[in-house]
């Protein structure tokens, strides 16, 4: 005999979450600006100098596609944890520097690798995911204001672009932040993509 009972259906009850009261907005901030919001995270102190709001221009290029102009703005925070947040928003610049279209969107985590004691080292650990079906796991190091890295594992999904390696260059020289990636894509090797020098305009 099969019951209707839904108690006896679900011998637990129901959630606990099923009838609780609406959640307040999230209450932990995020901050590019080391002068308000939580503390840094003393792990992060070795790369605090590229803590901030960028806005900049560069040129890219890919297998099968016309080299371009564009714009940039990249937002590098923290909320107090030791990992830094990057978020990356571009857009394609025509010959007189207007706006023809959005661009790439990219967002991921720098983790510096920590000792035992919670000390941090010269090892980075970096995840970077876009819109276009690429998830890579990045390997590199610190040394002073300069940060390399060299992606480890790359995931694709079906439609994406077969890239199979990266690498990604960053400084702060002269105040500013530069950057040069390279992407080994379509079966060629490891080929120049982007490089820009933003400057800081936030934090």
């Amino acid at each position: 005999m099969v019951s209707n009972d839904k108690a006896a259906d679900n011998p637990l009850g129901p959630p606990p979450w099923l009838n609780a009261p609406p959640v307040e907005p999230y209450p932990y901030e995020d901050t590019h600006d080391l002068r308000s919001g939580p503390d840094l995270h003393p792990a992060l102190l070795g790369l605090l100098p590229f803590i901030g709001l960028w806005r900049g221009r560069g040129q890219g290029g890919f297998p099968g596609v016309e080299d371009f102009n564009f714009a940039q703005e990249i937002r590098i925070s923290h909320d107090g944890r030791p990992f830094l947040h990057y978020d990356s928003r571009a857009w394609i610049l025509d010959d007189d520097s207007q706006p023809v279209r959005m661009a790439n969107r990219e967002t991921g985590w720098w983790r510096p690798v920590t000792t035992s004691e919670g000390r941090a080292t010269d090892d980075m650990e970096a995840t970077m995911c876009t819109p276009t079906g690429i998830m890579e796991l990045y390997l590199g190091k610190v040394t002073g204001t300069r940060l390399e890295m060299e992606a480890d594992a790359i995931v694709r999904s079906p439609t994406a672009k077969e890239v199979t390696a990266g690498h990604r260059l960053f400084g702060i020289v002269e105040g500013a932040l530069l950057y040069a990636q390279e992407v080994a894509a379509e079966g060629r090797g490891l080929e120049p993509h982007m490089s820009a020098r933003l400057l800081r305009i936030g934090g």
